[in-house]
């Protein structure tokens, strides 16, 4: 996945805050730190303050999730 796919559906799920948006906001980081690595997530992190809107933990291995 490209990191502008990501950040287009990560823009979508932003407008929700469900745990089903939460869910898919997972999915996606793990599609990013398998293709592109934990920096990319971190900066994905730190762009749309995914800690704070859908509660993640921004130092989980999200690379494994959704396998």
């Amino acid at each position: 996945m490209q990191l502008s796919r990501a950040r287009e559906l990560i823009e979508q799920q932003m407008v929700f805050t469900s745990g089903y948006n939460r869910n898919a906001v997972r999915l996606i980081l793990g599609e990013v730190a398998r293709v592109h690595g934990p920096a990319a997530v971190a900066q994905l992190f730190r762009e749309f303050d995914l800690e704070n809107h859908f509660e993640l933990d921004p130092q989980a291995d999200y690379s494994k999730v959704g396998l």
